[in-house]
């Protein structure tokens, strides 16, 4: 549900420098959530449900699990930077245990953006004028980007991109991948960091804001409107 981008997850933010004197958790920001998977008894062996308004407004961990999360993500990376001979940035995923409440770590890669970079030069970008907000959520990346909004909710409309507008949608799925090498922006309504809109949106380089509640009931008035995506 968090990778598919259909729910907006709890963000916890770590300093990893002082892990090991402190609790030092800076930034907690609770997500939506508003739907879940779940076990079924039917044909399919998973279903979707929402969540309870209880579910929605707390956190799914508590700071001490938030905390060995952090410490099991430095020892994973330290293990990968020795045996690659450099700094290995790891993208890390977690689960925990229904009914035993355990974490678990289930997979661990090279995160591929930061591992791939190279040499030293690093783009800075200013927004020299400011417009009205319409909308907010999670950037991905820090470039500026403007272009006329194309909104899309359906990827049977997917051959009516073109090649540097703004991409507007509720959720991207690998299918999307080809009209989101053309845009010069990304706006999901839903999804996270760890989102496929997300993940894609760095690897391609492409600024994007994920997770911008109610950029769908939005009416563009004109499709020569430009929206700054910051």
């Amino acid at each position: 549900m968090v990778v598919q981008g259909k729910v907006t997850p709890d963000e916890f933010i770590v300093y990893k420098p002082k892990l090991d004197d402190f609790k030092p958790i800076i930034k907690k920001q609770i997500g939506p959530k508003t739907i879940k998977m779940v076990y079924s008894d039917g044909d399919s062996p998973v279903k979707e449900v929402d969540t309870t308004s209880e579910e929605q407004s707390t956190f799914a961990i508590n700071d001490e699990e938030v905390l060995q999360l952090a410490k099991w993500a430095c020892i994973i990376e330290e293990h990968y930077s020795e045996r690659a001979g450099k700094h290995m940035p790891m993208d890390m995923e977690w689960a925990k245990d229904g009914e035993t409440g355990e974490l678990y770590i289930v997979q661990a890669r090279p995160e591929t953006v930061q591992a791939e970079k190279k040499g030293f030069v690093q783009e800075e970008y200013k927004l020299l004028e400011k417009g009205e907000e319409i909308a907010s959520g999670v950037s991905v990346g820090t470039k500026i980007a403007s272009g006329t909004v194309k909104e899309i909710l359906d990827s049977s409309k997917l051959n009516e991109f073109e090649e540097g507008e703004i991409l507007v949608t509720e959720i991207t799925d690998p299918d999307w991948e080809p009209i989101m090498k053309k845009a010069s922006a990304i706006v999901t309504e839903k999804g996270g960091r760890t989102s496929h809109a997300a993940i894609v949106s760095r690897e391609l380089g492409i600024p994007a804001v994920v997770g911008a509640k109610g950029i769908i009931d939005i009416k563009v008035s004109s499709s020569s409107i430009k929206k700054h995506i910051t």
